[in-house]
């Protein structure tokens, strides 16, 4: 027995309460102001009362959804407010009762549904327990709903679900349900349902149990169909009429958007509405579609029972074989690979009984053959994107002979696991066919596929078509090879983001820089370089499982990701600013080198020469820097002092320079006998920050950096930039600047040309307000 399951069209009240994502309540306006400040807001004011709402809670929310869910599909019977109440023992009515969220009985399948949901995305651990209890009931469920209470012309299928919010299985808790046989579904599932039945109204249920009960047989459907049937690049095909009710029930389109990673063979787009209701306006108007609906059927579905026909063998071999087609259907039996809008337009329409569809059905194409089939057709009609191309290559592939063509099936598919998974790092991150680009999607597939097949992973050593030595990420055959894939990436990618986590979640937007595709990268080519040490230090890496390979790259990870965790904001721009190949190899070394101050026995192969070479290569631009800066400041310091006290030496020498910068330039002067023509080349660096600080009024607004602090502080730069000086002014003591101390250079050379540049241009008489001021902005915002 079961109460508290009614007929649908009962519960259009419901229907509507449930469709909202708040619950409402009126009240009394004296009583407002409570109400809000316990989370109500005013919906609506009336004169004798106030109507309030409230958003639901997560769990409530989540069980609402997946009634709505069931109602758009037009479920016959659906549980009413307060889930399903099942007898535990039908022959006591007065017995102990469980409790069903969301119940829904149709004519061929009812459904038992729990609803778990958690605020935070986090693991469940009385997620066994739970499955037990649902488990339990499946055979008194099935009695319940196969009663004279709901009516059928045969023995409904039954069905248990878990539909899941912000919940992290274990495998092993997925297992666990599949032993059971109890069918679990996540809020990314929803999403898709919820969207496929806005498309297609209720013929989208035909897609959930497709998901449910693939392989099962659907009651009372088996036909007999007049064909023909003939071969097609060497698979056998049948072409016949069907209506398309029919064909509704028993077809499956797996649609790219879905995302789930059970289902490698997901090709087609996601229906567009828009071209859904134009063929449905067609079919009203009576348009008739003269082109095939292109399907796969399963060979054990079908039986072809050929007529005579008067004509030579040889003839009927060309122009095929009259016969009856016996076709015994099933859930997902029918896989649609061209033609779904104009299939499900028919959906729910008044036409889809009577009219009839011309169908072209493969018999047992592989998926890989189906997707090519897919591109081939379309690419005839609508240009098909290159990134489309690329996301399908793991379907395409999947089963090729060769095991690097395999591979690149398996890094594919993988990259697009990373994007659905919501636990991984990359979530939402890869710039898919159907996605439109933003500051957190914006890695592109291509990158991360072109980073992750470089020899190493998957295989080292290859031959011809023979592979003499597989890499660490092999895991033997295709699936589990795809399992060890994703798991190294998403936790050597995850431990990485855990250390710099506000820099991550910039993505490409203002500030960001290594959740992007340069930045990720150079993350999976220092992934690359550990693998290859661990190796050659002995490790056997392949005979590792998941788990403990993992544990052993783990604290590489962690050095990368403190590295990055402690870049100071000009780093981040520093490191983004490198681009294109010789970027990623910049990047890639530099990475290489942060962990191996960390980790000293790490030591990847051209580390030491490539930092000698960018050693040299930094030396070299900061002394141009440099070099600039004192040309810059010689000719600034010394025309304003010439202007200010007169270009005679007896002028700007005796009465702008310091008495005791006055006595070491002359010493210097005379000691190398003047040969440099006159006094101002005897000059110094740090002489020019002694003058400005002893005429800071003329100085000031011109070499003063900064805004705060004193005189001292202002021109301590100078200071900085000589300690520079020095050390790249002796090569041979093999000291080298930083990347860091070279940015910090070319900002204090930036800034200087531009507050000399400002200062120029209001000496020559142009007016500069304060909002123009280019000395002001420069002194107080320095580059």
């Amino acid at each position: 027995m079961i109460e508290n399951v009614k007929p649908s069209v009962e519960l259009r009240t419901l229907a509507r309460s449930n469709a909202r994502s708040y619950v409402t309540k009126s009240v009394h306006p004296k009583l407002v102001g409570e109400e809000i400040a316990n989370g109500w807001e005013v919906l609506k004011k009336r004169k004798t009362s106030v109507r309030l709402k409230k958003a639901k809670v997560h769990g409530t929310l989540l069980e609402d959804r997946v009634w709505m869910l069931l109602y758009r599909m037009q479920f016959e019977f659906l549980s009413g407010v307060g889930g399903a109440k099942l007898w535990l023992d039908p022959k006591n009515s007065d017995g102990p009762k469980t409790q069903v969220d969301v119940v829904g009985v149709e004519e061929d399948l009812a459904l038992a549904i729990e609803c778990k949901s958690q605020e935070n995305y986090s693991k469940r651990g009385k997620f066994q327990e739970e499955l037990a209890k649902l488990a339990g009931v499946r055979e008194r469920f099935s009695h319940a709903t196969n009663s004279a209470k709901f009516p059928g012309p045969h023995k409904r299928q039954v069905a248990l679900l878990f539909f899941m919010s912000n919940i992290e299985l274990t495998a092993n808790d997925r297992e666990r349900a599949e032993t059971a046989n109890v069918h679990v579904f996540d809020e990314k599932d929803l999403d898709y349902y919820e969207k496929l039945v806005a498309h297609l109204g209720p013929a989208a249920k035909y897609q959930f149990f497709a998901d449910m009960l693939p392989g099962r047989s659907v009651p009372g459907l088996q036909i007999r169909v007049p064909c023909v049937r003939t071969k097609m690049g060497g698979f056998n095909t049948y072409s016949f009429p069907i209506s398309p009710e029919y064909l509704l029930k028993i077809s499956y389109v797996s649609h790219r958007s879905k995302g789930k990673a059970s289902d490698v063979h997901t090709y087609q787009r996601m229906l567009a509405k828009s071209r859904l209701n134009k063929i449905r306006q067609y079919i009203s108007d009576a348009g008739i579609f003269p082109t095939n609906i292109v399907v796969n059927l399963e060979k054990k579905r079908l039986n072809f029972e050929r007529i005579k026909q008067e004509h030579n063998k040889d003839e009927q071999d060309e122009s095929g074989v009259l016969g009856w087609l016996d076709i015994r259907p099933a859930y997902k039996s029918a896989w649609i690979i061209d033609g779904q809008h104009r299939l499900f337009a028919y959906s729910g329409h008044p036409r889809a009984k009577k009219s009839h569809l011309s169908v072209l059905a493969f018999e047992g194409l592989q998926p890989s053959k189906q997707a090519q089939l897919f591109i081939d057709i379309n690419a005839k009609q609508k240009s098909v994107k290159q990134s489309l191309l690329q996301e399908l290559f793991a379907e395409l592939h999947w089963d090729a002979d060769k095991a690097s063509i395999r591979v690149q099936a398996i890094i594919s598919k993988a990259i697009q696991i990373l994007d659905a998974d919501k636990d991984s790092p990359l979530y939402g991150r890869i710039q898919t066919a159907d996605a439109t680009k933003d500051a957190l999607r914006c890695i592109s597939l291509t990158s991360v596929f072109n980073a992750v097949e470089k020899t190493g992973f998957h295989i080292v050593k290859e031959k011809k078509d023979d592979v003499i030595e597989y890499g660490p990420l092999w895991g033997g055959e295709t699936q589990m090879t795809l399992d060890r894939t994703v798991f190294v990436l998403k936790n050597w990618l995850s431990q990485i983001r855990l250390n710099c986590e506000d820099w991550w979640a910039l993505g490409s937007g203002e500030g960001g820089g290594i959740a992007m595709n340069d930045g990720i990268t150079a993350c999976i080519n220092v992934l690359r370089s550990v693998l290859v040490h661990l190796d050659q230090r002995g490790h056997k890496l392949l005979h590792l499982d998941h788990e403990d390979l993992f544990e052993a790259i783990k604290p590489y990870a962690q050095a990368l990701g403190k590295y990055f965790g402690h870049m100071k904001p000009e780093d981040r721009r520093g490191f983004r600013d490198l681009r294109g190949v010789q970027g990623q190899t910049a990047r890639t070394r530099r990475c290489q080198q942060a962990v191996r101050e960390q980790i000293p026995a790490f030591n990847p192969p051209g580390l030491d020469e490539f930092m000698k070479l960018e050693k040299e290569k930094t030396n070299l631009r900061a002394k141009e820097v440099i070099d600039r800066i004192e040309r810059m400041l010689q000719s600034v310091v010394l025309e304003e002092l010439k202007r200010e006290c007169g270009p005679s030496e007896s002028e700007w020498w005796v009465l702008g320079v310091p008495k005791k910068v006055r006595l070491e330039v002359g010493a210097r002067f005379e000691s190398d006998d003047g040969k440099r023509g006159s006094k101002e080349a005897y000059f110094e660096l740090i002489d020019y920050r002694r003058i400005a600080l002893e005429k800071w009024d003329i100085f000031g607004p011109l070499l003063g950096y900064g805004t705060g602090g004193n005189k001292e502080k202002r021109t301590k730069w100078i200071v900085t930039v000589n300690e520079k000086r020095n050390i790249v002014a002796h090569p041979s003591s093999g000291v080298a600047l930083t990347l860091e101390e070279l940015a910090e250079l070319e900002s204090f050379d930036t800034w200087l040309r531009n507050s000399i540049s400002g200062a120029t241009q209001g000496a020559e008489g142009e007016t500069i307000g304060e909002e123009d001021s280019v000395i002001g902005d420069h002194a107080e915002n320095p580059v």
